[in-house]
């Protein structure tokens, strides 16, 4: 690796970045896997050499990469390794500090996620940089719906106030999906279905097909609660569709847990039971953590399957979806009832 190499893959990188999340997400995630290897040797040549911008950006580039195919703790050691040269342009640090932080947040390691949510927001604030306060307010948020759903909610509430007053459209979509999941964790499902239903439109509108089918299984939970079983499964399966097509395997434990809650409310044990075990299968592969507004769901769903179904019964059926492979993970999934 030398000088022209890395700067020719630091280019590439940041010019598929963009489409990670849109309509050719697929091509672009590929094309990435094919020059993986090529890639961390260009980020570990711009750390030997004292670059730390070129190393700031390139790992800023790789974020929805490591995050669209759940490689948490690959992400969280390269950004350490960058984050741990002096100097460089503090708005690219900070970006870094902020996506960063969303690593551990998502393997369930609140305290780092804090820490470097907190440090991107005190630059973002010292910068008077909006969309970076916005979005820090927002990581701190997600951390705070673990144990303080009301100061998670403040702090949303406050990455709205400053994403609005700077005309942030991304940080204000943003907000409206902590606001929403927040709602959602307090009991409010009525307000948490305005705030999903307005951040859907909104990321709708875009060509970010990655928030659709997130923000759509989002919904889908609130639905679902409400007792409207047919939207949320539509919402779910939309966003398991979305995701196939572009390749993210993010959304998809979430939108299987979904669709499983849907089947236990319908009493489709053995779909509950299958599809629980295909998506514990998909969080344990990445060493991911149910974020704070599944994790009762998921454990609604350990509680009542067995006493539905008895528990040597509904360990047999979740061993069965815990050996499914995706693809077919995916084809049961998107059965619907018919596979009851």
């Amino acid at each position: 690796m030398d000088a022209s190499s890395a700067e020719s893959i630091l280019a590439d990188v940041e010019a598929a970045a963009p489409a990670m999340t849109g309509p050719d997400a697929r091509v672009a995630l590929d094309g990435i896997v094919e020059r993986h290897a090529d890639v961390l040797a260009a980020m570990t040549w711009f750390v030997e050499a004292d670059r730390p911008d070129d190393s700031f950006r390139i790992a800023n580039a790789m974020y929805r990469f490591w995050i669209t195919q759940q490689r948490f703790d690959e992400g969280a050691a390269w950004f350490d390794r960058v984050l741990a040269q002096d100097g460089g342009d503090e708005r690219l640090r900070a970006r870094a500090l902020l996506n960063a932080g969303f690593m551990p947040f998502w393997t369930g390691d609140d305290a780092r996620a804090s820490e470097l949510f907190g440090r991107a927001l005190e630059m973002g604030r010292r910068l008077d940089d909006a969309p970076l306060t916005s979005q820090a307010l927002g990581g701190l948020g997600r951390v705070a719906l673990r144990t303080d759903v009301p100061e998670a909610r403040r702090l949303a509430h406050e990455a709205l106030d400053v994403s609005t007053a700077a005309g942030d459209e991304t940080g204000r979509s943003n907000a409206l999906h902590l606001l929403g999941v927040g709602a959602q964790m307090a009991g409010d499902l009525l307000e948490a279905r305005e705030w999903m239903t307005e951040r859907l439109a909104l990321v709708r509108a875009t060509d970010n097909e990655f928030l659709v089918a997130s923000e759509a299984a989002n919904l889908g939970m609130v639905e679902r609660q409400l007792g409207n079983l047919a939207e949320a499964e539509a919402l779910d399966s939309e966003a398991l569709v979305i995701g196939e097509r572009i390749g993210d395997h993010f959304t998809r434990p979430f939108a299987i847990s979904g669709l499983a809650c849907i089947a236990l409310d319908r009493g489709q044990h053995v779909r509950a039971a299958t599809l629980v075990g295909a998506a514990e299968a998909i969080m344990e592969a990445q060493n991911m953590a149910w974020p704070p507004d599944e994790r009762s769901h998921y454990e609604h769903l350990l509680a009542e399957l067995p006493e539905a179904m008895g528990p040597a019964e509904f360990e047999r059926v979740r061993s069965a979806g815990r050996s499914l492979a995706p693809s077919e993970v995916t084809a049961y999934a998107l059965e619907g009832p018919a596979s009851a």
